[in-house]
Parts: structure tokens; C-alpha cells; sequence
């Protein structure tokens, strides 16, 4: 596999300082944003199949193990402040479960059944949509998760970045970004990870895009949860009505901090 093969670039790394070091780090590094340009048409296809989900009523799961698991997680754990959606319309599966994501369970990837189980105890139908996400492009978990739900109906997506990767036989959609062998020989939680993580980046966010939960490129339906975020709702009222600070604080209060709602009180006096 291509992301267990050796990378010339980095051969002798151990004998480099620490300058010596990072620098081949951010030498590869710079190849996977380039790698995932090459798969951005897959990439938007995908969008398109996670928006019908949604605008069918359907929820977003991504399934993986070790680091993919964990990146699908925190994206998932990242929609509902940033969207204002329901924590269940994007949710993160992690094999050997929650556990697993704050202390690694490797023997856990291995159970082909246990991916397809841990989407049921979920409520995973047909009107939803799951993502795969393995690196090798072989983890018996995750494919064998996809394998079932196509099985159902369900449209599956993988991401992965082995092109000869197994889990393709069970995908409708896959995205593939081949960054190349990695710097320290296997470790697929450095340049395969980070082309994970921008691809998981592009599909929610587009898909959030697309379903009207932006206004411009400003996040109208996000959760105030903290000083910050109660300025940049002032800062996007601003922008969006042209009324001072002071008058968006008091639209913002009362609206109970619901920025759309805000917005259509300002709008009304203008």
C-alpha cells in the first residue's frame, strides 16, 4: 500500500535537528492539499448525496477507526455550535467506542461485524448516509459497516487513500486523495490524516452551504455559547443590517441570542 511504502524524502530523518525535521515534515506536507484538488469533483458529489440526505429527513454518520475515527468526531462534534444543528444530524463513530477516543484501541478495527452494529444501535435507515473513513482503504470495521448499509439502501461514501483499497467494492461514492508515503513510514495519522480532515471539513461545510444554514459566508445559525462568539454575532448583525453595536446587543437579547431571529427584528424596523 501506498501509505505503508517508504518515503525517500525522509530516510535519513532521525539523524536531522529539529529545524531539520520539521522542515521535511512541512516539505510533505504541502503535497495534500494538492492531492485533495485532484478529488474535489468526488468531493462534491458527495455533498450532493449528503444534502438529499438531509433535506430527506436523513442524518450524516461518519464510521472509522483510530485517528479516522477520531476525525470524524470532531467534525461531527463541530456542526451543532457552528450550524446550530441538532447533535444527532452528524454523528461520529469511533471503533472499540468512546473510549477509543482518548486511548487508542487498535485490535478494534478488526471486527468486520462490530462497524455495522454500533450503526445500528444508532438507528441507522435507509434515509441516511454514512461515511467511511480508513486510510488503508481496508479496515475490516469500516468496510464492513459500508457493506451493510448499501446493503439496506443507504447511500455510502469512503475516503481513503489507497486507490486499490478494499472498501471501494462498497462504496457509491469514493474520494480518494493519494498523498504519497508518509514521513515516518506508516504513521497515516500525519499527511493521510490531515487529507481526511480537509475533505471532512469540505463535506460538512458545503453541505451546510448548500441546506441555507449561511448567509454570504457568515454564520447565521451558530450557537452563541461564549463572549466570542456574542461578538462576532454583533459583528455579522452589523454587517448584514448596517445598525451600531449597541442596537444589535439589544435585537440580539431580545431574540434570546438566535441570530436569524435577531436579524428579522432589525430588518423590520429598517
Amino acid at each position: 500500500m501506498i501509505t505503508e511504502s517508504v518515503n525517500p524524502d525522509s530516510l535519513q530523518i532521525d539523524e536531522k535537528d529539529s529545524l531539520g525535521i520539521v522542515q521535511i515534515m512541512n516539505r510533505n506536507d504541502q503535497q495534500v492539499a494538492f492531492a485533495v484538488e485532484k478529488v474535489l469533483p468526488e468531493v462534491a458529489l458527495a455533498v450532493d448525496h449528503i444534502v438529499d440526505a438531509f433535506k430527506n429527513g436523513g442524518r450524516l454518520f461518519y464510521i472509522g477507526a483510530g485517528t479516522s475515527g477520531r476525525l470524524g468526531i470532531v467534525d461531527a462534534s463541530e456542526c451543532p455550535p457552528t450550524f446550530g444543528v441538532e447533535p444527532e444530524m452528524v454523528q461520529g463513530i469511533i471503533a472499540g467506542g468512546n473510549d477509543a477516543v482518548f486511548q487508542a484501541k487498535e485490535f478494534a478495527e478488526d471486527d468486520q461485524r462490530q462497524g455495522w452494529l454500533d450503526l445500528q444501535a444508532r438507528g441507522f435507515t435507509a434515509k441516511d448516509i454514512v461515511v467511511g473513513l480508513t486510510t488503508s482503504g481496508r479496515t475490516p470495521y469500516t468496510c464492513g459497516a459500508l457493506q451493510k448499509a448499501r446493503e439496506i439502501g443507504a447511500v455510502t461514501i469512503a475516503v481513503f487513500c489507497n486507490p486499490d483499497g478494499k472498501i471501494r467494492e462498497f462504496a457509491d461514492v469514493s474520494i480518494v486523495p493519494v498523498v504519497g508515503p508518509e514521513v515516518v513510514t506508516g504513521s497515516t495519522r500525519l499527511k493521510a490524516g490531515t487529507a481526511e480532515k480537509m475533505v471532512l471539513n469540505m463535506l460538512t461545510t458545503a453541505a451546510m452551504i448548500r441546506t441555507g444554514r449561511v448567509i454570504g459566508n457568515l454564520l447565521a445559525d451558530m450557537k452563541i455559547s461564549c463572549e466570542k462568539l456574542q461578538h462576532r454575532a454583533v459583528a455579522l448583525l452589523v454587517r448584514l443590517t448596517k445598525v451600531d453595536d449597541e442596537k444589535a446587543k439589544q435585537a440580539l437579547e431580545q431574540a434570546n441570542g438566535v441570530i436569524r431571529s435577531a436579524l428579522q427584528i432589525l430588518q423590520e424596523k429598517q
